[in-house]
C-alpha cells in the first residue's frame, strides 16, 4: 500500500541535521519535492491506497500553511481502469472531495490527460476560478458501475448504494457547474466525453492552460536552493 512510509525518507531527512544545522543524509525524493511545493498528483484510478496517500497530503499541506493554494494535479480513470472495469468505490473520490472542502487552503485543479468519471468530480470541486486543463486533456462523465456478486438480496442493497453514490456524485457535479441535478444525471446516464473547451462550457473547468501564458518557469524548488 502507498502510505506514510512512502514519504519516510522525505520526513527522515527533514529530521536529520549536521552540528552546523545543515541538513545530512539523500536528498528527497520527487514525490516529495512536489509535496513541499504543494502540489498534490493523482496518477491512478482511485483506489484505497490513493485516497489514503492524497488525503493525508491535503491535511499536511493544511498544517504547512491555511492560507497558500495547494495545485492538484488529476491525470486518473477515476474507480474505473481505462477499459471500463471497476476497481474502486465511488467513496474513496467523496472523501478526497470532503477534505478539499474541509481544509483552508483553496485547492487548484488540473486535469491533464484523462480526468473519467469520479475523477471529473474531483477536477470540479476545485476553487471556482482555479479549476484548469491542459489543451489535450479528455474529461468523461459517466455513472458508477456496480461491482455486486452473490445473492440476488445482496445484488438489490448494492443496487441501491450504487444508485446512491450516483446521485452523490451527479449532485456534486451540479452544484460545481451550476446545473440542475436532473440535468447532469441525464447526461451521467450515458458515457459523454468533454474536450476541454466543451468543460468550460459545461461549467466543469474554468479555463484551458495555454502552454505559452501558463508557461511553468524554470526554477528549482524553493527549498533547494537553501541545501
Amino acid at each position: 500500500m502507498v502510505s506514510y512510509f512512502y514519504f519516510r525518507p522525505f520526513f527522515v531527512w527533514l529530521s536529520q541535521r549536521d552540528p552546523t544545522g545543515a541538513r545530512i543524509g539523500p536528498p528527497p525524493d520527487l514525490p516529495s519535492l512536489l509535496l513541499h511545493n504543494r502540489i498534490v498528483y493523482i496518477g491512478m484510478p482511485l483506489v484505497p491506497a490513493v485516497t489514503e496517500l492524497v488525503i493525508a497530503e491535503l491535511l499536511y499541506l493544511n498544517y504547512e500553511s491555511t492560507t497558500d493554494p495547494i495545485t492538484m494535479y488529476i491525470n486518473s480513470s477515476g474507480t474505473t481502469t481505462a477499459g471500463g472495469q471497476a476497481v474502486g468505490f465511488e467513496t474513496e473520490a467523496f472523501a478526497i472531495a470532503d477534505v478539499m472542502k474541509y481544509v483552508r487552503p483553496p485547492v487548484h485543479t488540473v486535469a491533464l490527460g484523462q480526468a473519467f468519471g469520479a475523477a471529473a468530480m474531483l477536477l470540479s470541486q476545485g476553487k471556482r476560478g482555479y479549476r484548469f486543463a491542459l489543451p489535450n486533456a479528455t474529461i468523461l462523465l459517466n455513472q458508477p458501475r456496480s461491482q455486486a456478486r452473490g445473492q440476488a438480496s445482496d445484488i438489490a442493497i448494492k443496487a441501491r448504494e450504487v444508485a446512491h453514490n450516483r446521485r452523490t456524485t451527479c449532485e456534486l457535479i451540479a452544484a460545481a457547474c451550476g446545473k440542475p441535478v436532473s440535468t447532469v444525471m441525464e447526461d451521467c446516464s450515458r458515457v459523454k466525453y468533454l474536450q476541454p473547451e466543451e468543460a468550460v462550457e459545461y461549467g466543469l473547468i474554468d479555463e484551458v492552460i495555454d502552454n505559452k501564458k501558463w508557461a511553468i518557469a524554470a526554477k528549482p524548488p524553493s527549498f533547494m536552493s537553501q541545501l
